[in-house]
């Protein structure tokens, strides 16, 4: 046991009274929070560095477990594996009870329970269903058989819904990172260089900036085919990068043009009208707008364009989890209804939003910045490099 003290409100990372109603809302008696993810916020920004990359470990998993019963912080617990004691040293967790004695996906998940048991009785638990492997899950079902087991995505999605202060810096930082780190690579490579090796000196410049590289999806000359590849970037092809790099877990997720030497008019005719998408979609964000006001200005320019049979827009959620809330669509490539279009958007709230056209001669063009939503409209992070950026020109090409 860390500690018995009542938590102060002040250390509580979050906001405790949201998650309450949130809880109290859905019929959540308490709440298992087992993704590195949802672990990290509920605890303020912890993430167990030894299994940053990877959770497999022996013949089981690193399964982090944060327990909040509602309307009782005093009672909540963090149980993790026996590595994270180091880090408990340097920053002790809020949470009055837990211990980090772990060693695997079933052993938490007894810990978790009878600290279940403990704290009184629970008649619905809300865990991650994506993020609780069989095993626990079947532990936990066979230890409580009386309680029903419902799943917190949705909770736990609207409670980061609305970014602090502090993880909007977070945010902005990996996006202006990711838009240095690309113009980096374009500048500083030629004619013939492969798509695999712009995909790895982009991994090295977002890590030398201090972000984690996550992926780039990459296309080149008039192929569409946005994999790492032996394909060479040649002169007058086009390029596109498509990166994600996240800052202590926040996602940087923007995408920017280049092109091998200079693009001619209907290049420049056809990046100018994504950029007149974009500024569209962007110029509605407003705490109180409802988010499909996003939409419907992209799409109100979309369908004027003489390219929209080969043209599309689309506007998502960010945060620490790629596509999060505010869900503003539900024709999009990650399946989830549009819950967030016909309501408010609210401040904190931070949207990427991405025009992408798919030519069948001049190749992959594309946009995707990151918004942030404030009380009077927005601010864009990764402002920069928004035209048809320049190869080899660091090397005097």
């Amino acid at each position: 046991m860390l500690t018995t003290v009542k938590p102060a409100a002040s250390t509580i990372p979050f906001d405790a009274a949201r998650l309450d109603r949130l809880m109290e809302e859905a019929g959540i008696d308490a709440l298992l929070a087992s993704s590195k993810h949802n672990v990290q916020y509920l605890l303020g920004g912890h993430r167990a560095f030894f299994f940053d990359y990877m959770d497999a470990m022996g013949l089981s998993r690193y399964l982090p477990i944060m327990i909040y019963p509602k309307g009782a912080p005093d009672k909540a617990a963090f149980f993790g594996h026996r590595l994270e004691n180091h880090q408990r040293e340097v920053k002790s967790f809020w949470t009055p009870e837990g211990n980090c004695t772990a060693s695997g996906s079933i052993d938490v998940i007894k810990k978790a329970v009878d600290h279940l048991k403990k704290i009184g009785p629970a008649r619905r638990i809300a865990v991650e269903m994506a993020f609780l492997p069989m095993d626990s899950a079947a532990a936990l079902r066979g230890a409580m058989p009386e309680v029903e087991i419902v799943d917190a995505l949705f909770v736990l999605e609207r409670l980061r819904a609305r970014k602090s202060p502090a993880e909007l810096e977070m945010v902005r930082i990996a996006s202006e990172r990711v838009i240095d780190s690309m113009q980096a690579v374009i500048a500083s490579h030629q004619a013939g260089a492969t798509k695999q090796e712009l995909a790895d000196a982009l991994k090295v410049e977002e890590t030398n900036r201090g972000l984690t590289f996550e992926y780039c999806l990459i296309a080149a000359g008039a192929s569409h085919n946005r994999a790492p590849s032996e394909q060479r970037w040649e002169a007058g092809d086009v390029l596109s990068l498509d990166s994600g790099g996240n800052y202590h877990g926040y996602i940087g997720d923007l995408a920017r043009m280049a092109i091998l030497g200079e693009p001619d008019a209907e290049l420049v005719d056809m990046l100018a009208e994504i950029e007149a998408i974009q500024r569209a979609s962007m110029k509605p964000a407003k705490a109180g707008v409802m988010g499909g006001e996003i939409y419907a200005a992209a799409e109100a320019l979309l369908a004027k364009s003489k390219l929209h049979n080969h043209m599309h827009f689309l506007a998502h959620g960010m945060g620490l989890v790629s596509h999060e809330a505010p869900r503003l669509t539900a024709t999009g490539p990650v399946p989830y209804d549009a819950y967030d279009a016909t309501r408010p958007l609210e401040t904190g709230m931070v949207v990427s939003v991405e025009t992408t056209l798919m030519h069948p001669k001049r190749g992959f063009i594309k946009l995707e910045d990151t918004i942030a939503v404030t009380d009077t409209g927005f601010e864009i992070y990764g402002e920069g490099a928004r035209g048809w950026n320049r190869g080899g020109v660091a090397s005097g090409r």
